[in-house]
């Protein structure tokens, strides 16, 4: 419908609703022929039911008249005026009079407008989030988990290193850092070890398929070695020649995973170097060579020892966006087993007096200090000036192409990185006129009595400095 006609009546008399319908049908029938008769415009569906509301008050009757229309306005208006020359109702005299014509389309359009502010009030009462808190969300799908401790060792681990089926077995703290920022939330360290395979590690990997990940240099294949002779190990992944496993990107330790051998095929290509014609060597490299086949041989023949029937080993992955990832791949493995003591290859914890008295020669200041603190467990590195003023601060992944990159640079004088100084990176800071060097850790290859770059570690910084 698209009008509404209101209109007042009273009644000389008390009389009922199908009174007053009755006479308003027969008093207006043929007043403007059979097209303009209610009944016949009721039956096209041109006016509604006609609806009377009624009281008797004394010896009257009083009421309300509404006709629903869907005639034009012209007609509807005709309407009204129609129905207003119904004078008797029954015996009675009768009056009507309109007091309204309601335009429902108009109505329509209010509470639509009505409703519309409603909406605007709401929003403008919600905060609209800003582009910052929008990446923000965002960001918060890919963000770090973090690292646990497992065992009475308290090796760095990740937060599923017990519930996955497959452990990574990594060198140190960093490289458990760096698989949890990859998505890899299964990894232990073997870090504070004291030189040895921790005996809570041994019994772990009993249940677990184990892939030992190590770095892509020499230090990484004695760590290897290890593993091997302490411990089972079911897959091998070493990271690119030169590189360590806390530097790498995403892709290169996604890479490095794919491209993991199982054990009896790496044991394969040990034999088959330890086979091969050797080198000349110097008389004095001699030893050491020896040595070294020693080991290798026995590493060996512990792991030919202890291979069970080859079996179908499946390892599940997610991927990385839901960030929980763990190494997936249906490959063909021979489980290893078998426990030997192992040689410590760490350097030790304590402080040695040759260290204490390079410190004694430089003064670092309270602020650097609490930088060392806060970068723990950052794989960030800050740069400093003579003046111990920050010249930069970025990822220890970085670090090496930094320094690389600006070789003509003479302002760098000290860096403090959360990661290992290997000798690659002293050999690079020498060249750069670097003279301080403070790591999380040292690599095994590292000589901490360099005449032209002191080194030291947070535990010996933070010993010597924290308490003063």
């Amino acid at each position: 419908m698209k009008y509404i006609v209101k209109a007042k009546i009273e009644v000389e008399g008390s009389v009922d609703k199908p009174d007053i319908i009755g006479a308003i049908f027969g008093q207006t029938e043929g007043l403007f022929g059979s097209e303009f008769d209610l009944r016949e415009l009721q039956e096209k569906g041109r006016i509604g039911r006609i609806y009377v509301e009624i009281k008797n008050v004394g010896n009257k009757t009083v009421g309300e008249v509404i006709i629903p229309s869907n005639l034009d306005k012209n007609e509807t208006a005709l309407l009204a005026a129609m129905i207003e020359t119904v004078d008797r109702v029954g015996p009675y005299s009768a009056k009507i009079h309109v007091t309204e014509l309601i335009d429902l389309r108009l109505e329509k359009i209010r509470r639509i407008v009505e409703r519309a502010k409603e909406f605007m009030s709401r929003w403008s009462r919600e905060k609209t989030p800003d582009l910052k808190e929008i990446l923000n969300e965002i960001s918060s799908v890919t963000k770090i988990a973090s690292i646990t401790t497992y065992g009475p060792e308290r090796l760095p681990a990740g937060p599923e290193v017990t519930t996955s089926d497959t452990i990574i077995v990594v060198e140190g703290r960093a490289d458990v850092i760096n698989l949890l920022r990859a998505g890899y939330k299964n990894a232990i360290a073997i870090e504070g070890a004291q030189g040895r395979v921790p005996e809570s590690l041994i019994k772990l990997a009993q249940k677990k398929t184990v892939i030992a990940f190590v770095d892509g240099d020499r230090a990484g294949d004695m760590i290897l070695k290890t593993l091997i002779e302490s411990m089972k190990v079911d897959y091998v992944a070493k990271a690119p020649p030169g590189r360590e496993v806390e530097e790498l990107s995403i892709k290169e330790i996604e890479k490095a995973l794919k491209n993991m051998i199982p054990l009896s095929e790496y044991l394969k290509q040990l034999e088959k170097k330890r086979e091969a014609k050797p080198v000349e060597a110097a008389p004095l490299a001699q030893p050491r060579i020896q040595q070294e086949e020693r080991l290798l041989e026995q590493a060996i023949n512990i792991q030919t020892q202890a291979v069970s029937p080859s079996e179908t080993i499946k390892v599940e992955t997610q991927p990385i966006e839901s960030v929980s990832q763990t190494v997936s791949e249906k490959i063909e493995t021979e489980k290893i087993s078998g426990e030997t003591e192992v040689k410590e290859t760490e350097r030790p914890a304590e402080i040695s007096a040759e260290v204490e008295r390079s410190i004694e020669r430089i003064q670092i200041p309270s602020t650097v200090v609490e930088d060392i603190k806060s970068l723990t467990g950052t794989l960030t590195c800050i740069i400093y000036d003579q003046g111990w003023n920050v010249l930069s601060k970025i990822s220890v992944r970085d670090l090496y192409e930094f320094l690389e990159k600006n070789s003509g640079d003479t302002n760098i004088y000290a860096i403090v990185l959360d990661g290992i100084v290997t000798q690659r990176l002293v050999e690079s800071a020498r060249r750069r006129g670097v003279k301080i060097l403070i790591g999380y850790r040292i690599g095994s290859q590292v000589s901490t009595t360099n005449e032209e770059i002191m080194i030291y570690t947070f535990d010996e910084v933070l010993k010597k400095f924290s308490s003063q």
